[in-house]
């Protein structure tokens, strides 16, 4: 089995317990280790991914910048970088700003049960979107995102209304100091 199918299994103090395929994890709702990176330029906005319309879960739904999972003997910076590279063509410095731990169900029986490390960079170009990844890609403001997910939930991967509400505090607490 290929180590990218595989996901750390952790406790609840991030602590690795084992490995498991990936698809079984979700299946399962086991937590495990998973990083979601925010891309911003200088006007602020956030870069916004649409997934690829043939992903097994959430396609063609909008979220942050790439998510994944780390690998065996990745740090979360590493993977960050790597699977930014992958899915959006390109790598810029990643800085790790908090963690927490998140469920979120699917309407195909599967279920994220993440301790997700999130991560923010920035970059003022366009990006070159891997196909077989990512749909789409846009420029948005929080507060555009914030009310859009609002008025269309339906349009948004579950993990990202549930990132997207504590990365807006993050960066709102960031403006004030």
């Amino acid at each position: 089995m290929a180590s990218e199918e595989q996901v750390i299994l952790v406790n609840h103090n991030d602590e690795p317990i084992g490995l498991m395929e990936k698809i079984e994890a979700h299946e399962k709702a086991l937590l495990h280790r998973a990083f979601s990176v925010f891309v911003l330029n200088n006007k602020n906005q956030i870069m916004l991914q649409q997934r690829a319309a043939h992903k097994y879960h959430s396609p063609l739904l909008w979220t942050n910048t790439c998510c994944s999972h780390q690998r065996v003997g990745e740090t979360n910076l590493q993977a960050g970088t790597r699977r930014l590279q992958e899915e959006m063509g390109f790598t810029t410095p990643l800085k790790e700003v908090f963690s927490f731990i998140y469920k979120a169900p699917f309407d195909n029986g599967l279920t994220e049960h993440e301790y997700d490390h999130v991560m923010i960079g920035y970059y003022n170009d366009e990006p070159i979107i891997n196909k077989n990844e990512v749909e789409n890609w846009k420029w948005m403001n929080a507060e555009d995102i914030k009310n859009d997910m609002q008025l269309n939930p339906q349009n948004y991967t579950a993990w990202f209304k549930i990132i997207f509400d504590k990365f807006y505090h993050y960066i709102q607490q960031a403006k004030q100091s």
